[in-house]
């Protein structure tokens, strides 16, 4: 357990599995680092960002898919609740000023809450003034401290996290826990700790603040909260901290995968883009064109990313799920194909 001379220590243990996921990680992020995606291209981090709020988005129930998501940060008109079209702007307002937030200050935490939560809830930027707590079905799975130890407790955290000498994966993934467990505002609290996790772990390694961990979590969203119940029954984060680490590995390896392929994927979309020079396409018609039958293959690999590189736009982007939605290739997307001439 990381030791402090004073203070508040949250409770947790460092297992020869926490042990193996840091080795892991850490070698892991050497050959990231070494590879050319350390020098990410502003589109794809700005893909891995999209993909980061349209996933941490669905892990509280937003149902905006990632073309809506990716319209709506380009200004364009989406069919949608107010609401989530709202926290979509907030998510993205939130992360363009990600640099510019100090993990270590609990006035940026506020800030950064003010801005998640502009236009939705009433106590935006101001730590919960009731009772809170996490219901599934008919249970109440968690039931946090009263609204008046909140100021303290949160103090408390940020004085461990300030004086902590434990490594940034489990200080971050520490943090997370305790933070989910004193549940601070009134609304949010599930992206707030993703996000701040995040953010320590960009101090770190600049490289993570691009991770898309959020991806990972919304896929195992079952297991991410079972393991926040299972810490709550032993007041130890271990179980809380394991699953963290081993989430940000596998977006690790994700990402390796990503870059090892980026060849293909860039051939996959100049072939798109070949094929829609010629005029607008339905999804299906596209596929035909392409020879393929699988539709996760194709959103995945050709259709996402030529619409995150904005190569390709919907034609009616605020329907998305039109039944005569075609593809159109942009201006972006034509100047690619003439460079290729």
């Amino acid at each position: 357990m990381a030791k402090k001379k004073t203070g508040y220590i949250p409770p947790f243990t460092i297992t020869s599995k926490t042990v193996h996921l840091v080795s892991e990680i850490s070698e892991t992020l050497g050959r990231f680092s070494s590879s050319n995606l350390a020098d990410m291209t502003p589109m794809l981090r700005r893909g891995n960002r999209l993909r980061t709020i349209q996933a941490s988005l669905a892990i509280e129930n937003n149902t905006l898919t990632l073309e809506q998501v990716t319209a709506i940060i380009n200004g364009k008109k989406v069919l949608g609740s107010p609401r989530e079209i709202q926290e979509v702007k907030n998510a993205f307002a939130t992360y363009e000023m990600f640099e510019k937030l100090n993990p270590l200050s609990e006035k940026d935490l506020l800030k950064a809450h003010k801005i998640l939560m502009s236009a939705l809830v009433d106590e935006e930027g101001r730590y919960r003034s009731g009772g809170v707590g996490i219901v599934k079905g008919k249970r109440i799975v968690h039931l946090a401290p009263p609204a008046v130890r909140v100021p303290a407790l949160v103090r408390d955290l940020f004085a461990w996290l300030k004086g902590t000498d434990a490594h940034p994966l489990i200080t971050s993934s520490v943090f997370h826990y305790e933070f989910e467990f004193i549940h601070p505002f009134a609304d949010e609290n599930g992206r707030m700790g993703r996000l701040w996790q995040t953010l320590i772990l960009s101090r770190w390694k600049p490289i993570l603040a691009y991770l898309p961990v959020e991806t990972v979590i919304r896929n195992r969203q079952d297991e991410y909260y079972k393991v926040l119940a299972t810490s709550d029954q032993h007041a130890d984060s271990t179980a809380f901290v394991e699953f963290m680490l081993a989430a940000i590995n596998e977006a690790l390896y994700e990402a390796i995968e990503t870059d090892q392929v980026s060849d293909q994927v860039s051939d996959q979309v100049k072939k798109i883009l070949q094929i829609l020079v010629k005029g607008p396409l339905s999804a299906l018609d596209l596929m035909k064109a392409l020879n393929l039958s699988h539709r996760p293959t194709f959103r995945k690999n050709y259709l996402h990313p030529a619409i995150n590189k904005g190569f390709i736009e919907m034609t009616i982007p605020d329907k998305p799920n039109s039944r005569i939605q075609q593809y159109r290739i942009t201006s972006k997307g034509i100047s690619v194909i003439k460079e290729q001439k």
